[in-house]
């Protein structure tokens, strides 16, 4: 039976990490990394947070409605970095999956605009719910083959370890940047209800990045060794067999999970808290402050991670994000939500750099896109699938409600943040394991 092949090892502050070929981080990589894991966020930051304002505001204020979409979302994206990432070992291609599926991709982010209740196709409510779901999906098709699996692990192939806690501190600021840039150049076009003109621009943005990144992106891994057929490195990964070879890989992925989870909890709804709950009518410059802090203290702490190892940072960083939601339920106001922001976002992205870091150093040769088909079962998935059903009965559990052209829509409380940062606690007993055993390798 086949499983994760074994590779070779060189020690660093972490212990024993994987040695792939030497790579220079020339500014033509840099380049691409940066521009094309920016658009990608872009439309996701459409979809995890724009779309749930979109489904709200135009279509139902059911959380559980906004809850089922998420959870489908996570469902394709899984499943789809589940088979495209071994198809792309196999072929050692990752360049027509990241062109073609962002040109794709782009196209699908267009379509939203016209699947709003009563808009251009004329949807009853629930038409529209049920459009929705489904184009969802479609779009995370799409986006997962070309982000999630091929990019994900065209990244793995171009770094090496000694560059990764820098690298990925910089990929985890991407989705906060995309956020900045989409609240404001875009979030004008949602508060005048050009839903339309919204998706469409985004949408347009991808697809011609997808056009570039045929250029741009230069394929580098060679295709997997004969011996064993596609279905088999689909579920290998996700066999026990699989983490028996590697503990410490789905060591780190279960600290992932429970991270991710904790984040799921409250982030779909965070857009609708800041406005109906703290009445924030500026909630745009209060992320995009708390953004720019957080991005810039992250990318600039990139070099610590590499120098003090990626193991070590981990439990501090844990540990800033759970203060930080702590900090973030109680405030009210300008000045005190943006700087909890900010500190709940500088902890979410350097604990998200280092496990993505982890994860890099601990993928088997030859396995990066099925790694990131299992880390999309388990990071992104499980957490998706979870985190916003525990955010929505939270929600649910209060009797918070504005009142909207006559009718009381419910509306999420601080009790939100709490609640993930309870999901954190769980989250320091693997990751305390995980220091102990890298550090000690």
């Amino acid at each position: 039976m086949a499983t994760f092949s074994s590779v070779s090892r060189t020690k660093g502050p972490d212990g024993p990490q994987a040695r792939f070929g030497p790579m220079r981080l020339d500014r033509r990589l840099w380049s691409t990394i940066v521009l094309v894991g920016l658009v990608g966020q872009l439309a996701w930051t459409v979809e995890n947070m724009y779309l749930n304002v979109f489904i709200y505001e135009t279509i139902t204020d059911n959380p559980a409605v906004i809850a089922t979409v998420v959870a489908a979302s996570a469902i394709t994206a899984a499943l789809t970095t589940l088979f495209i990432g071994p198809l792309s070992d196999r072929l050692g291609r990752r360049r027509p999956f990241i062109s073609g599926g962002y040109l794709l991709w782009g196209l699908a982010t267009a379509a939203f605009g016209l699947i709003a209740a009563g808009g251009p196709l004329g949807l009853s409510v629930g038409a529209a719910i049920v459009a929705v779901i489904a184009l969802d999906c479609v779009m995370t098709f799409f986006g997962s083959t070309a982000n999630d699996a091929a990019y994900q692990a065209w990244v793995t192939d171009v770094t090496t370890p000694a560059v990764r806690g820098r690298v990925d501190a910089v990929l985890q600021t991407l989705p906060l940047i995309a956020m900045l840039l989409v609240f404001v150049a875009l979030d004008p076009l949602t508060k005048d209800g050009q839903w339309l003109t919204f998706f469409a621009v985004v949408g347009v943005i991808v697809t011609v990045v997808g056009v570039a990144a045929h250029t741009l992106v230069r394929d580098v891994a060679a295709p997997s060794p004969p011996g064993e057929s596609y279905a088999a490195s689909v579920v290998s990964g996700i066999r026990p067999s699989a983490v028996r070879a590697n503990p410490l890989l789905y060591l780190t992925l279960a600290t992932w999970a429970l991270w991710g989870i904790s984040t799921q909890v409250f982030m779909p709804y965070l857009l609708i808290y800041l406005e109906h709950y703290l009445h924030l009518d500026a909630y745009a410059l209060v992320l995009g402050g708390a953004l720019i802090i957080a991005s810039a203290i992250t990318i600039l702490s990139g070099r610590l991670i590499d120098r003090f190892g990626k193991a070590r940072v981990l439990i501090p960083t844990l540990l800033l994000y759970a203060v930080g939601l702590l900090l973030f339920a109680p405030a009210r106001g300008t000045v005190p939500t943006l700087l909890a922001g900010a500190v709940v976002l500088t902890g979410l992205m350097l604990t998200a750099a280092a496990l993505a870091a982890i994860t890099r150093d601990r993928t088997p040769a030859d396995r990066a896109g099925q790694v990131q088909g299992v880390r999309m079962l388990l990071v992104v998935m499980l957490p998706m699938v979870t985190g916003p059903f525990l955010g929505a009965a939270v929600i649910a559990g209060n009797d918070a409600t504005y009142t909207d052209l006559g009718t009381a829509r419910t509306v999420p409380t601080p009790a939100i943040f709490v609640a993930a940062a309870a999901v954190v606690a769980l989250a320091l007993i693997p990751a305390l394991r995980l220091r102990r055993v890298l550090e000690s390798a």
